[in-house]
């Protein structure tokens, strides 16, 4: 009888490996879970940005006023004619100058 009990045992436990710990074992699966969770966050983020992106170089295809705008912010550009004028913040001039 005792014979009987350590075999139907140790064909339980043998039974019960891959499940718990084998290729395909609930930890991996669980695991695969997470990684597949942070990698939709990603892709969400990267879907965000890419969107954005096709707005602008949509922006820059139809117009010159997206270039203009480009040019202005990031190149200084001013037209012949116009004043330009560079507002200060007072508040930073209060603390040295730092932000």
């Amino acid at each position: 009888m005792r014979a009987l009990t350590l075999t139907l045992v140790t064909l339980i436990i043998a039974l019960q490996w891959p499940l718990w710990l084998g290729k395909g074992s609930w930890l991996r699966v669980w695991q695969l879970d997470q990684q597949v969770q942070e990698q939709k966050v990603a892709n969400l983020k990267l879907a965000t940005r890419n969107t954005a992106l096709d707005a602008e170089v949509r922006d820059l295809k139809q117009g010159t006023a997206a270039i203009e705008e480009r040019a202005r912010n990031e190149l200084g550009m001013i037209r012949p004619g116009e004043v330009f004028f560079q507002l200060l913040d007072h508040a930073a001039n209060k603390n040295g100058g730092t932000h």
